[in-house]
Parts: structure tokens; C-alpha cells; sequence
């Protein structure tokens, strides 16, 4: 496995790659807008599913924000469950909103 790469257009699309050799295993795809990381998708390849790989692109994803000071909206449901899950460990970037329905 190739190490987690976050590709970016010129408008602030992308997303978070874990690639081995020419295969997507993984990706988690993104836009950045001023200070505002929003995370639309997360995605594993299905020979890939229980390694791990979501865990570590959302590891990338939040290393990624808090290197750049960014705020993250999570409407993937994956990483918006895991921003539940342990909201002090995400308190720093977590940009709350009425649209996650958080409280």
C-alpha cells in the first residue's frame, strides 16, 4: 500500500487517496472553501473493507485540518458518526451546525 495522498483541483475539490500501485483502495473525498474542510464522501474498495483504510484516511483528513488550521463539516456519514463518537478528540475542527443535527 502506497501512503495516503490528498489530491486538489484549482477550486478547492479533491480528495484523500490510499492507492496500492494503479488501484484505489480507498478514498475520502473533500472541498476546502476560505478555512472550511467539508468531507461529502468516504469510500473503500470492497477487497479493501476491514483493514482499516477509513480510520486512517479519516487520521489524514483531521492531521490535514489541524495542519491548516481548518474547521471540518462532516456530511459523510462515516466521519460525522465518528466526530459523535468522540467529540473531545475532534472539539478543535468540528464546525457544529444545525445541518448535522448535533444539538
Amino acid at each position: 500500500m502506497d501512503e495516503i495522498q490528498l489530491k486538489l483541483d484549482g477550486n478547492g475539490g479533491g480528495a484523500f487517496h490510499i492507492m496500492e500501485g494503479d488501484m484505489l483502495l480507498g478514498e475520502m473525498v473533500i472541498g476546502i472553501k476560505e478555512n472550511i474542510l467539508t468531507v461529502y464522501h468516504t469510500e473503500v474498495a470492497e477487497k479493501a473493507e476491514g483493514k482499516g483504510f477509513a480510520k486512517q484516511l479519516l487520521t489524514a483528513m483531521v492531521t490535514y485540518a489541524r495542519n491548516n488550521n481548518l474547521k471540518v463539516t462532516p456530511l459523510c456519514p462515516y466521519v460525522h458518526l465518528q466526530f459523535k463518537r468522540r467529540p473531545q478528540e475532534y472539539a478543535d475542527i468540528w464546525l457544529r451546525n444545525d445541518l448535522n443535527n448535533d444539538g
